[in-house]
């Protein structure tokens, strides 16, 4: 278990708990909002390629009745891009990386957000982040949240994009590695 000291007087915690090691010296990132702001550095730098084109990203804005994306990207002469991105770090066989670990509602109405938009002119992409250095693969984990496998199934039927990109994690910091093939 890797942890980084923590000075911030409004946590409550001293120490945040970041990585963890496991077999075979691969590691998986714990910290939940690793994975914005990687792929927030990833768009500035045009290292997604899908996403690479617009000029402008702006985190975190609201969109839908009670949503906020975690990306939306414009640009000129071409459609804004509303990007969510979901943290992966479930791996229960092999090299395959799967999401949800567990129910995930939310996750359900943002695709369900995402398909909304589609309907709407705009491109919608759902960005799965392994933050585990042990998987070549990915796929849902449907036993898990059956209803987010079933949002899921509607908003690709609807044209919402799903891309998938592993990390390279080290202990000096965690960026984005190679994309991943989705079984879905």
């Amino acid at each position: 278990v890797w942890l980084e000291p923590n000075d911030d007087p409004r946590k409550k915690l001293k120490f945040g708990w970041r990585l963890v090691e496991l077999p075979g010296g691969h590691l998986a990132g714990i910290d939940t909002a690793v994975p914005n702001r990687v792929v927030g550095e990833a768009l500035a730098a045009g290292a997604i390629p899908e996403l690479a084109a617009w000029e402008n990203v702006r985190p975190e804005v609201r969109y839908a009745e009670k949503s906020r994306v975690d990306f939306l990207l414009s640009g000129v002469d071409r459609p804004d891009v509303y990007v969510e991105v979901k943290n992966v770090h479930l791996r229960r066989e092999g090299d395959l990386a799967e999401f949800p670990d567990c129910v995930t509602a939310r996750g359900a109405r943002h695709l369900d957000d995402l398909a909304a938009m589609v309907g709407e002119g705009h491109r919608a992409v759902m960005l799965y982040l392994v933050q585990r250095t042990d998987c070549a693969r990915f796929d849902l984990a449907r036993d898990l949240d059956p209803v987010y496998g079933e949002a899921f199934d509607r908003a690709r039927k609807a044209g919402v994009e799903a891309i998938c990109y592993g990390t390279e994690i080290t202990l000096s910091g965690v960026v984005i590695g190679v994309p991943i093939p989705l079984l879905v």
